[in-house]
């Protein structure tokens, strides 16, 4: 039987793909820019830069996704000059699988595709299939990485992170970095708190405020890397990739005072859905948060004041981000490359803060695989317009292929996302696929259903959206039969 995802993707490329026809061997840069390919002016003297910025564990919370108790003016601000892409789904809920699906444009097929050491087992694998960063440094870019983009931040694997002889993706970046300041190490400032220290887990805080600077916690250190880099960078005459990853608001959920005081005294909006559901396909126990954290004998699904508290600390995480974010934009238009940069800003996976008695990310709920995507071009048209139809992390791949003028690799699963780029309101398929162990979910339109496998048969939950009603059971066996095929076999 044929794979879906190669149906899906012969599909796909008829009704949108317009790719280059490129010799494999290494081009000059002048002869691999095509503006044609691509919604760059036709006089820029090189392709264009990428500014990459992941953000761990960022719920699509933003002001710019109509949340107005959230404090994000810049992240705001890139979506207004940008394109939003309101419905994004990620391929797994968890950080390294997830990255993997952005760096490798592919659907995870094996179990070890969907954990966190995924991008190693995908690549050794995979060898010959390369990740955009290769393909892009294969092509003339230089590349580097700051920060947490694949699953380890700076890209080292070993005891303390930090074994220059293990690396995580090999032959992709020509930097990868992860400055560590007091923590001194990539492994101890992952989830560092304030002052060096490491956290020790299920003794540690899982919130903590501090007064202090931007650098009282590892995300400071990265942006102000960044920021050498994006003006170093920016002398060059070669084109650049340059991947920032910022930790936060990953566990713990910390920040300087002054994003923590923006949420002081703000009411919260009422949590939806705060009961375990009756259909608990894939439902998750909440192991990392309450097993990696001391709570000090308080749980948020029991007390309200505590919940509330925990969002805070989440929201004010958010916002340290988001000043990150900021002072990157800013950078990069000092440098005086942000009319021949793309910007892409990508959120690795949700997170439940409390819907469905979940305080995570390790299932296939909604709030889980829902996820912030913002592109911005030069001299782009329908800014500040969203994008509603469905889109995938696997796409953002192919997506940069198409605007650089590169030739898409066969290897990939995604479809690039130039004509929703060139037009907000331009269909995709409208079918996004993701994984979690042996569990499948496919989301459309109006509509989630979810595969789970094991040794009382298949079953099946369906959600409808808005959530506002339960399908009946007719409704889940009409759409179960609609949809099964377009699961993974």
């Amino acid at each position: 039987m044929a794979d879906p995802a190669s149906e899906l993707k012969e599909l796909r490329h008829g009704l949108y793909y317009s790719t280059l026809i490129m010799k494999k061997q290494f081009l000059p840069l002048l002869i691999l820019f095509s503006a044609s390919a691509s919604c760059i002016p036709a006089h820029a003297a090189t392709p264009p830069n990428i500014l990459l910025i992941c953000v761990d564990d960022l719920r699509p919370e933003l002001g710019c996704y109509g949340r107005e108790h959230m404090h994000t003016p810049n992240i705001d601000e890139l979506a207004s000059q940008g394109r939003l892409f309101s419905q994004h789904y990620v391929q797994v809920p968890t950080c390294g699988a997830s990255r993997a699906c952005l760096l490798t444009g592919r659907y995870p097929r094996t179990k070890a595709d969907r954990e966190n050491r995924a991008m190693v087992s995908r690549y050794q694998k995979l060898g010959a299939s390369l990740s955009f960063p290769a393909l892009l440094k294969n092509n003339g870019y230089q590349t580097v990485s700051i920060g947490k983009v694949t699953h380890y931040p700076g890209g080292l694997m070993g005891k303390e992170w930090n074994n220059p002889a293990q690396e995580e993706l090999p032959n992709a970046w020509d930097e990868h970095l992860m400055p560590s300041g007091e923590w001194k190490t990539p492994r101890r400032a992952m989830h560092g708190l304030a002052g060096g220290k490491e956290r020790i887990r299920g003794k540690s805080p899982a919130i903590e405020i501090k007064k202090g600077g931007d650098d009282l916690y590892p995300d400071g250190l990265i942006t102000e890397t960044a920021l050498e880099y994006i003006h170093s960078l920016s002398q060059q005459k070669n084109p650049w990739l340059l991947a920032v990853g910022l930790i936060k608001p990953h566990l713990p959920f910390t920040a300087p005072k002054k994003y923590w005081d923006l949420y002081k005294n703000q009411d919260l909006p009422v949590l939806g859905q705060p009961e375990k559901p009756k259909r608990r396909l894939t439902w998750a126990g909440s192991g990392e948060f309450f097993g990696g954290y001391n709570h000090g004998g308080k749980d948020p699904r029991k007390d309200a004041k505590y919940a509330a508290l925990v969002r805070r600390h989440y929201y004010a995480a958010v916002s340290y981000s988001d000043a990150q974010v900021g002072k990157l934009l800013a950078a990069l238009k000092k440098s005086g490359q942000a009319d021949n940069t793309i910007v892409i800003l990508w959120g690795d996976h949700g997170w439940n803060l409390g819907e469905k008695r979940i305080w995570g990310k390790h299932s296939l709920y909604e709030e889980a695989l829902h996820a912030p995507l913002i592109i911005r071009l030069p001299n782009m048209k329908q800014v500040g317009v969203p994008c509603a139809s469905i889109t995938e992390t696997i796409d953002i791949y192919p997506t940069l292929c198409e605007l650089v003028g590169l030739k898409v690799p066969d290897s990939l699963d995604g479809v690039s996302l130039k004509p929703q780029l060139v037009n907000a309101s331009a269909p995709t398929d409208g079918l996004a696929r993701s994984f979690w162990g042996a569990s499948q979910s496919i989301r459309t339109e109006t509509q989630r259903l979810t595969r789970q496998i094991g040794k009382g048969g298949t079953q099946y939950n369906l959600f409808l959206f808005p959530e506002k009603s339960q399908p009946t059971e007719e409704e889940v066996k009409r759409v179960s039969e609609k949809l099964k095929g377009s699961f993974f076999k």
